[in-house]
């Protein structure tokens, strides 16, 4: 396939269900990179596992944009959004077959010959996929792992090399780069993942798989917006929006053990790794953990309470649109008379956005850095 040919197929891709804006699209050079190396490796015999293939430029490019495509694809995607853009994508392309989507581990990387991988932006998440790939691929696999330069790091070739024989990076192009891994050691000791750590201040454990924001560690914003705990009401049926590693949900489960409280993220390690610590914390009996895109399975009117801590990026991008879906989100799901307690940058424009989106907003508190705003659902709002 030519690079013009390439160039316009991956075009064509979109982000949807993902936050669209004219700023973003749905590739990038490092998945072009990525397929044009992959080129020189591939049969149509072919295992390919792709991993960190965000809306489907990878896999697509594997199936539509050759002639003879490999055997099998395998992806995993670590958003919903991703997962459900991938699907979109095909389907718009007319892809109807040859991809299957996995969760990370055994039946994702086994018997793969190559292995794609946007790198991760942390260096736990490229750990327990280095890890995974060392642990159930085969002895021949080829790890192509590329990310922009300007997200890259030295501590990127030391994880890998602690899980392959050889790492080579290779020349940039376009600003992008791609580190080629070979020969994956066996024998690794058992998955430290998810990690489990203590914490103090909050009296909980908290665990975390290598993706999930923060890792172990109380965020500032979180930690703000718990200073509020005694404050924020009892509720029947309570969310942690963007759960994370579900400290909120297991810090308002605890203080109120008559609720009913759903931990959701569009995130499967931040859902897997909620689910560790409400399990951990006994409070996996109160706390229900959905891996969902912006509550979009929760029933319309059916929660009394929300706490949101928002993301103020997407991908590598500074932006507000996950914040807004998400303050839409909480306006359909909560009943008349409930209320998003929110904890935001305070730089950022959201007080209008509560105040139009959800309905009636007060500032709880604010410090140098956060705001904690409550916002109530009016009736017929």
């Amino acid at each position: 396939m030519t690079e013009n040919s390439l160039g316009h197929l991956l075009g064509r891709l979109r982000r949807y269900p993902d936050v669209e804006a004219t700023n973003l699209q749905a590739w990038d050079a490092t998945d072009t990179l990525l397929l044009e190396t992959a080129a020189d490796f591939l049969t149509p015999e072919s295992s390919v596992a792709v991993l960190g293939d965000r809306y489907g430029a990878l896999a697509l490019g594997l199936l539509a944009g050759r002639a003879s495509p490999p055997a099998r694809v395998r992806v995993y995607q670590d958003l919903i959004t991703g997962e459900r853009a991938l699907r979109n994508n095909a389907a718009a392309l007319g892809v109807d077959a040859g991809f299957v989507q996995l969760p990370l581990g055994a039946a994702l990387l086994d018997g793969a010959d190559i292995v794609l991988l946007q790198l991760p932006k942390t260096l736990a998440e490229l750990e327990e996929i280095s890890d995974a790939v060392a642990r159930y691929a085969s002895a021949g696999t080829v790890l192509l792992a590329g990310g922009r330069v300007k997200h890259m790091s030295l501590g990127m070739n030391a994880v890998l090399g602690r899980y392959f024989e050889t790492v080579q990076p290779q020349l940039a192009r376009q600003k992008s780069r791609l580190l080629v891994a070979s020969g994956p050691m066996p024998g690794q000791p058992a998955s430290p993942y998810p990690v489990m750590e203590y914490n103090a201040e909050l009296d909980l454990t908290v665990c975390a798989h290598g993706a999930v924001f923060a890792g172990t560690r109380l965020d500032i914003g979180t930690r703000f917006l718990l200073e509020f705990l005694p404050a924020i009401p009892a509720a029947g049926s309570a969310v942690d929006l963007g759960c994370g590693t579900g400290i909120l949900a297991a810090m308002y489960a605890r203080a109120h053990p008559e609720s009913a409280v759903t931990a959701t993220d569009q995130s499967a390690a931040a859902v897997a790794s909620a689910a560790a610590t409400a399990a951990a914390n006994g409070l996996d009996r109160q706390i229900t953990v959905l891996q969902d895109d912006a509550m979009s399975s929760v029933p319309a009117g059916s929660a009394d309470l929300i706490l949101l801590n928002p993301p103020f990026h997407l991908g590598a991008s500074v932006h507000t649109g996950a914040g807004i879906k998400m303050f839409e989100a909480a306006a359909r799901v909560l009943a008349p008379g409930g209320e998003l307690w929110t904890v935001f940058n305070s730089h950022l424009p959201y007080l209008p956005a509560l105040e139009r989106l959800v309905g009636p907003t007060r500032i709880k508190g604010r410090n140098p850095k956060f705001t904690v705003a409550a916002s109530t659902k009016l009736h017929g709002s």
